[in-house]
């Protein structure tokens, strides 16, 4: 049986794709920093809730700690936890703490979670890491006017998920033993974009749910939306 682990799990796409991997057959292990609401959504799943705060260090390698010692591997690790940042604040305004603190969640906290996972993560026969992305670090989709991605200004957002496709290209080469993959939700209605998105979780979630679950044999260091691999241009 596949397990899993997946961070900022207890609502929107994190949920989401719990959801439908439990479906699907998977051992999940729900991923959180707030405490209540992780073992509620947990608890609901019928899955077993770990606390993690992907911009601390400590509680990182708490939650290592703890999957090693209930679950002893980790097949597919999904790097879900993000954040929003200053989104809609006049880029005039922006600071560099506030870059900082969208980069410790969105990049950061991914570099954490990943070097924490990896013992557990080459335990297993076939080992995947999926980081939730965005189309909206693409240079190509934000520069092209019939896409959503063009018409939004969040600089610090952006940045973020452009390095976080970047760091999943250098993953991929770095580790020729896991399987290293970005999915693009699309724009989907969560707490990010106060539910704006024309898209379902469940169709936000059609790519992580692909790339955690296509099996051994297929690529690394790609990025996936719902329907194709894009570029990363």
């Amino acid at each position: 049986m596949t397990t899993t682990f997946i961070t900022g799990a207890n609502k929107g796409l994190g949920l989401e794709t719990a959801r439908r991997l439990v479906e699907l057959g998977h051992t999940v292990v729900l991923g959180a920093r707030d405490p209540l609401r992780g073992a509620t959504a947990a608890a609901d799943l019928g899955v077993r809730f770990v606390r993690i705060d992907v911009t601390d260090d400590d509680s990182v390698r708490a939650a290592a700690e703890d999957v090693e010692r209930h679950e002893g591997h980790v097949d597919v690790l999904v790097n879900n936890a993000g954040v929003a940042g200053t989104h809609g604040v006049d880029p005039a305004d922006l600071t560099g703490a506030d870059v900082l603190d969208v980069l410790d969640v969105n990049v950061a906290g991914v570099v954490r979670t990943t070097t924490a996972f990896l013992p557990l993560l080459r335990r297993s026969a076939d080992p995947v890491i999926v980081n939730v992305s965005s189309g909206m670090g693409s240079l190509e989709h934000t520069h092209d006017p019939s896409r959503p991605e063009s018409q939004v200004v969040a600089p610090a957002y952006t940045a973020s998920k452009a390095a976080l496709t970047m760091l999943t290209t250098q993953y991929a080469r770095a580790f020729p033993d896991i399987r290293v993959n970005a999915a693009d939700p699309g724009y989907t209605a969560t707490d990010l974009n106060a539910h704006t998105g024309p898209q379902t979780v469940r169709e936000g979630t059609d790519a992580v749910v692909g790339l955690a679950t296509e099996g051994p044999g297929h690529g690394s260091g790609r990025f996936v939306d719902r329907h194709v691999e894009t570029t990363w241009s």
